[in-house]
């Protein structure tokens, strides 16, 4: 069970789809329709569909996801960096296994991966700028079975963070320095496999500001909230690196349907008012713009939503 809500996306889009249909000879040029798929495993789906040519021709892109934190009726984005560069590493150590009775014969890799990780957890306190935003979390440690038993043989499993490319190069390259130096130090030998996932989300200011200002007009200004960057990934960032636009959550919690519980949850569930909202905003930005783009060329307004 995904549950994260590409469902209701999906409904949304199709909504939308539907309505520009009645009036699609009323609209100047083409509208593409983009269903997101794979965006939870590398490398995800809007590389590919960037590479097949589903942006030939597209001059601007807005994408949404539900947000289960935040209550019906909110639309929530920034306009800037909004979502974070998102990579994985893999760090295979080998150690020399033995009898728990006798630790001053083998390389103990419990030692050395606890090391380890204390070892990482200073990257983003002592080698990136506070006025940066990062993070390296270590996920896994998988060593030994028996509890008397020395393993020769460990992995540890994290991923980092990032919003910025200089950032997330430098943390790179300080994790590879102290898995060679701290595994060295013990007379262990490791081997590091470090994926670079999704790039940073940016928004376009232009964009985002447009999508605030209609989403005010939709929903209230009162319901539009101006956030701070969220460390979570997504390869919408794909998009917004050819072309300009603007991703933004649309609220979809309700304490009374028990609409509370976080995407991945086995419980997670939306308030399919949701979808309303999703595709009022995607209309609006559509109208906004056609119309915007006709007083450059002369062309007559369209109007969708009254």
């Amino acid at each position: 069970m995904h549950a994260c809500g590409h469902d209701p996306h999906t409904a949304a889009l199709l909504g939308v789809a539907k309505v520009l249909s009645e009036v699609k000879d009323k609209i100047a040029g083409n509208i593409v329709f983009i269903h997101q798929f794979a965006e939870e495993k590398l490398p995800g789906g809007a590389k590919p569909m960037i590479e097949d040519g589903c942006l030939k021709g597209v001059d601007v892109i807005y994408g949404a996801h539900v947000f289960s934190n935040s209550p019906i009726g909110t639309i929530s984005l920034n306009d800037g960096g909004l979502l974070a560069a998102a990579d994985s590493f893999e760090i295979q150590i080998q150690g020399k296994g033995g009898h728990g009775a006798s630790p001053h014969m083998t390389i103990d890799l419990v030692v050395v991966g606890c090391q380890l990780v204390m070892n990482l957890q200073q990257i983003v306190s002592r080698k990136v700028d506070p006025l940066s935003l990062a993070v390296v979390t270590v996920g896994t440690i998988n060593t030994g079975q028996n509890f008397n038993v020395i393993s020769d043989i460990a992995r540890i499993t994290g991923t980092v963070r990032t919003l910025d490319e200089e950032v997330r190069s430098l943390i790179e390259n300080e994790i590879d320095k102290i898995v060679s130096s701290t595994c060295a130090g013990a007379g262990a030998t490791a081997k590091l496999t470090y994926t670079r996932g999704y790039p940073d989300l940016t928004n376009d200011k232009k964009e985002a500001t447009r999508i605030t200002s209609l989403s005010e007009n939709i929903l209230g200004e009162d319901m539009v909230f101006q956030v701070k960057p969220i460390m979570g990934g997504e390869d919408f960032a794909y998009y917004l690196k050819e072309v300009p636009g603007a991703f933004f959550f649309v609220g979809a919690g309700n304490e009374q349907i028990n609409a509370t519980y976080p995407h991945h949850h086995p419980k997670f569930d939306a308030d399919e008012r949701s979808m309303i909202n999703t595709g009022k905003v995607f209309i609006a930005a559509i109208q906004d713009y056609l119309n915007t783009e006709s007083e450059v060329s002369g062309q007559e307004k369209v109007e969708i939503l009254r």
